[in-house]
């Protein structure tokens, strides 16, 4: 495809970006006849259609040609999110235009539609607008800082205000997370865990390990992360190998909650190992945060503490 027909498709099938003065406000279905007039031809030069896609009605045509100039992958899109096949090219034109007004930009489209492709079927009105709503309203993230948070997070906008983003909110504040800024630019993935399946396990494992609940609560604050971690997976393999491995006390684990965001098998069990063969005692920040320039200098100087 050269260059100049790919710039027809994207200016025909991507959309231009919406006039400020009269953003979208729904989730329409009527037909695009703005795609009618485009020439079949320069679909069929597109090396999508070979004949393995001969029996693909040209809508289907029309609508995979445009999630792949985005740069999302269509089929992958299409296999998470089966509505797609239904949802007209009018329909996603208004999703992207939509997220334009916001402030997201052409760029942007293929990280988050790639990531939640059920925000191209969702509906303005009851989806996406109560989103944006609840960063002004609750989160204080001004209009011109939208951009940077989706694209931190592109799952907010595939979440339910309601039944999600608001009742993690909550959880998190009455934990003791206040800085709103840190919640909004950094820590927004923990706005998309559930409360129930996700927040309140990992926080009672800690408890179950002896951490006390102040203390479980001072460890997820200085390292939010530890939300983000699995328990099968994370906590369980690297507090065994701590406790008996290491033969480390709880204490250490409560001023150093970090120790979980490190890979077991590359970083804690040979800096570990290489700290019982040199005989040297070591803090576990200084064994896990320096480089290895730093360690190996530490090592050679008799430990830190």
């Amino acid at each position: 495809m050269t260059m100049r027909t790919a710039a027809t498709l994207q200016s025909s099938l991507c959309f231009s970006s919406p006039k400020p003065s009269s953003p979208p406000t729904s989730n329409s279905h009527q037909p695009n006849t703005q795609l009618a007039a485009k020439p079949k031809s320069l679909l069929q030069k597109h090396p999508l259609y070979t004949p393995a896609h001969k029996n693909l009605s040209l809508q289907i045509k029309e609508k995979i040609l445009c999630l792949e100039i985005m740069g999302v992958d269509s089929g992958k899109a299409l296999s998470q999110n089966p509505s797609l096949r239904s949802a007209t090219l009018h329909s996603i034109q208004s999703i992207v235009s939509f997220l334009q007004s916001k402030g997201i930009h052409q760029k942007d489209l293929a990280k988050i539609f790639g990531m939640c492709p059920k925000i191209l079927t969702s509906n303005i009105s009851s989806d996406l607008n109560p989103v944006f709503n609840f960063l002004s309203q609750d989160l204080k993230v001004p209009e011109q800082s939208f951009r940077k948070v989706i694209n931190k997070c592109p799952r907010l906008l595939a979440s339910s205000v309601r039944d999600q983003l608001k009742p993690a909110l909550f959880y998190l504040q009455r934990l003791g997370f206040q800085d709103l800024d840190a919640l909004a630019y950094h820590d927004c993935v923990l706005l998309v865990s559930s409360v129930e399946k996700t927040l309140i396990p990992k926080f009672k494992y800690l408890e179950s390990l002896g951490f006390s609940k102040e203390d479980a609560v001072g460890m997820i604050l200085r390292c939010p992360a530890l939300f983000t971690f699995s328990i099968e997976n994370n906590f369980k393999p690297k507090f065994e190998y701590f406790s008996v491995e290491m033969g480390r006390k709880l204490e250490e684990l409560r001023d150093f909650p970090q120790y979980f965001a490190f890979s077991l098998e590359k970083r804690i069990k040979p800096r570990h190992m290489e700290v019982v063969e040199s005989g040297v005692e070591m803090c576990l920040p200084l064994m896990l945060k320096t480089t290895d320039a730093e360690f190996k200098e530490l090592i050679r100087e008799g430990g830190g503490g």
